[in-house]
């Protein structure tokens, strides 16, 4: 495995190269992290505001659903967005992930029952799955190999930070103003982005003729669907080992067999089985699931521990969790820039990983007197473990790959941590609920 941050992707049309100035790349990038904040926003913003929807709207049964409908639409969706931007071009892909995503937001806000929500819910995680995946590898249509890792190290700053910072907002919003507005709030950032990507993002489009995998795209999403399905109603509405889970799991690897079957005998597969072959893509999309796992798993229950052991109101929960955010945000823009000045990327997800795992040894420390500091630090250890290794993941994956399968590799990677994150929430909720009363 390579050190240097280049590869094959370095023969592809890279970027800055292609007539962009650097003024007009910078605009770009700019409303780029605004669809990365929108998409990485309302996968926990909700969380907070779920007690008071469901007082609002009833419906307590489905109370879970409204966070598993996003979650699974956009992991489904995912693997698409990625092989159709390489089809058929980024910027209207991206401009229409994010009409789609602010049609949903606004539907969500004006739902009138559990229903209704949930169904809207799922059209916005579609919209969603799209600004993930297309936002960092429209990053590899501007910027050259060798500077990439300046620019995702953004990305994995504003990831990291939202998934902390949005059950705080999620509380100011609930609390101050109506948990409506925890998804109007994407509309007036949804359409500066819009208008930004319309008139500042150029990327030279390549016509040609192309065959979509529909039935590789229907078996990925199915496969996806059983997964997140089963990791997040495991243990909850179901047992683990109910009739329902098991046969998720067994239609989960029938489904994936027959995806296997189809891929090596399409024309232009949705998911290339020639990327596993590629070592540091298969690598990637191992320690893509790990970090999911990890990071989704402890982001999600922090709050609620700090809320339901500690006591605390869900906006000062919110507050307690900005150490975890600042060593993401810390981690992730210097791992960026080194990674840019020196060339050597290697170092930076083995000591993420490896900080990232000490950090939950600490988190694992936590008891109802912990101190305020010595929690603090373990925040921090935890997030500067994140913020090391979540976008380096998707940089090498990009740069250890062709140009034209740019997006697909970008999507592999984003695919394996959004499983990951279905099945760290799940496991860490069943850990968390037989612990709580001790």
């Amino acid at each position: 495995m390579a050190q240097e941050a280049t590869g094959p992707a370095a023969t592809g049309p890279g970027a800055a190269a292609d007539g962009q100035s650097p003024p007009g790349v910078l605009v770009s990038i700019g409303a780029l992290l605004l669809g990365m904040l929108l998409a990485a926003l309302d996968q926990t913003i909700v969380a907070t505001a779920l007690p008071t929807i469901v007082s609002d709207l009833g419906g307590l049964d489905h109370l879970s659903w409204v966070v598993t409908a996003y979650l699974l639409a956009a992991t489904a969706a995912t693997p698409l967005w990625g092989k159709l931007g390489d089809q058929y071009g980024r910027k209207k892909l991206f401009q229409l992930a994010i009409a789609i995503f602010l049609a949903g937001s606004v539907l969500c806000g004006v739902a009138q029952d559990m229903p209704q929500l949930i169904g809207f819910r799922t059209l916005q995680g579609l919209g969603g799955g799209g600004l993930m995946v297309l936002s960092m590898a429209i990053v590899g249509d501007l910027v050259p190999p060798r500077e990439r890792g300046r620019y995702q190290g953004l990305f994995g700053a504003v990831f990291g930070a939202t998934s902390v910072l949005g059950p705080l907002l999620g509380g100011v919003f609930t609390e101050h103003l109506s948990w409506r507005w925890v998804f109007y709030v994407n509309v007036p950032l949804g359409a500066v982005a819009l208008v930004v990507i319309a008139a500042a993002l150029h990327i030279p489009t390549r016509p040609a003729r192309h065959v979509i995998d529909y039935l590789g795209t229907f078996l990925i999403a199915a496969v996806a669907a059983c997964l997140v399905l089963a990791a997040s109603l495991g243990g909850t509405t179901w047992a683990w080992g109910s009739p329902q889970i098991i046969g998720l799991a067994v239609l989960a690897v029938l489904l994936g067999a027959w995806f296997v079957r189809v891929e090596r005998r399409a024309a232009e597969p949705v998911l290339p089985l020639r990327l596993f072959r590629v070592h540091t893509f298969t690598l990637s999309a191992v320690i893509s699931f790990i970090i999911g796992f990890a990071m989704f798993g402890a982001m999600t229950y922090l709050p609620t521990f700090l809320q339901v052991v500690r006591g605390i109101t869900p906006t000062l929960s919110g507050v307690h969790m900005l150490p975890m955010v600042a060593g993401v945000l810390i981690a992730s823009t210097v791992s960026g820039q080194l990674i840019t000045r020196t060339g050597h990327w290697k170092v930076f997800p083995v000591a993420g990983t490896g900080i990232t795992a000490a950090g939950l040894l600490l988190l694992h420390r936590l008891r109802q007197d912990t101190g305020d500091l010595e929690m603090s630090l373990y925040f921090f250890t935890f997030g500067v473990g994140l913020g090391l290794v979540i976008q380096v993941l998707v940089l090498v994956v990009q740069n250890a790959v062709p140009y034209e399968d740019l997006g697909v590799a970008t999507s592999g990677a984003t695919f394996f941590r959004s499983i990951g994150a279905s099945f760290g929430v799940a496991v860490f909720g069943t850990i968390f609920t037989s612990r709580l009363d001790a």
